[in-house]
């Protein structure tokens, strides 16, 4: 009975211990497998044009294009002074001497550096898509993919999205749930504009459209970034 009762346990514990390497096997070939398929996305995604992700700009919900009053060239503000822009998002204004980086196009809630530092980017002849921060993750996720697409040549890659929470500025239109930003040079008559367009839906069509209309050439200092 005592050798029965060893061999019984001697198979339990082989068993136990092929199913410890199993799964040990699974889950990291799950770690490797995950970066090989997300890269494979991300590369998928790049040969995209804006206008496959999202509604089509007539479903969206869009608003016109504002002419807000543009203002704050190179009127740097101190690290961490909050800035009350006067319009919400800020498509101008005074910022912190310090842009967000270049090479960064998406930003998510945990990871979005200041408003202040990206009207900087504005003054560049950025293209901000500022979401909600309360936006659904489907949503979230079309947005990002958008990012990470083909932009307009007239963009001359600048482009950024990021979140918007209300604790950043004044509320927003009821309903909308994104918006387009952008910072115009001086015209003929020597006046600056910011612009920006509320949507409902995320949509690259509209969001190709508005980047076309003020490209990254049209901004207070298009050369720098």
């Amino acid at each position: 009975m005592i050798e029965k009762m060893q061999r019984e346990q001697a198979r339990s514990d082989r068993r136990r211990t092929i199913l410890i390497v199993v799964c040990s096997i699974v889950v990291g070939l799950a770690i490797i497998a995950y970066p090989a398929i997300k890269l494979i996305q991300d590369s998928r995604t790049k040969n995209q044009a804006l206008t496959d992700f999202g509604v089509a700009a007539s479903a969206a919900s869009c608003d016109a294009a504002t002419n807000d009053d543009g203002g704050g060239t190179q009127d740097h503000r101190p690290d961490g002074e909050k800035i009350a822009y006067a319009v919400s998002p800020p498509s101008s204004g005074p910022h912190y001497a310090v842009w967000a980086p270049f090479d960064k196009k998406f930003y998510s809630d945990g990871d979005r550096p200041p408003v202040e530092n990206l009207v900087h980017n504005l003054e560049h002849g950025y293209t901000i898509l500022w979401y909600r921060d309360t936006l659904p993750k489907d949503q979230i996720d079309q947005i990002e993919k958008i990012s990470k697409s083909k932009l307009p040549d007239s963009s001359l890659g600048k482009f950024i999205a990021a979140p918007f929470k209300e604790s950043d500025g004044k509320a927003w239109p009821a309903g909308k749930n994104l918006a387009f930003a952008h910072w115009s040079g001086p015209d003929s008559a020597q006046k600056s504009f910011g612009h920006r367009q509320f949507c409902g839906s995320v949509s690259g069509e509209a969001l190709k459209q508005f980047m076309e209309k003020y490209p990254a050439t049209d901004a207070q200092e298009p050369n720098g970034g």
